[in-house]
């Protein structure tokens, strides 16, 4: 598994993966449910990885998205 992008930011969370799913490529969100466990919002970046064989592709596909993480 690779890491190709982190937020805190739950929009653009869903915007990746529907991103993802148009391109065919599984995602896996890690630290979602960490990140808003105090109820205030998110603290600890959201980090979206996918299979290292799909990692090339799902970067060429968020590189227009500004990573927050």
């Amino acid at each position: 598994m690779e890491e190709v992008f982190r937020t805190n930011d739950p929009v653009k969370l869903s915007y990746i993966r529907h991103l993802m799913a148009e391109e065919g490529i599984e995602v896996y969100v890690l630290d979602e449910h960490t990140a808003y466990i105090d109820g205030r919002g998110p603290m600890v970046p959201i980090r979206v990885v996918v299979h290292e064989r799909d990692a090339d592709k799902a970067r060429r596909t968020l590189r227009d998205l500004d990573q927050d993480g």
